[in-house]
């Protein structure tokens, strides 16, 4: 039987950074939700008007 030792912590200064491509991609689907349910928004606003 093996015993597994705990990894030590990483020190407190050290950042985690996402990928560049994956934060640029969730500002894009994050814009582009916004912009879908402001023209849904629309829609009913103007549909809905008597």
């Amino acid at each position: 039987m093996s015993e597994q030792h705990p990894r030590p912590a990483a020190p407190m200064n050290e950042e985690r950074k996402f990928p560049r491509g994956l934060v640029v991609r969730l500002f894009v689907y994050l814009i582009a939700g916004h912009l879908v349910a402001a023209f849904l928004y629309l829609l009913f606003e103007l549909g809905g008007g008597r």
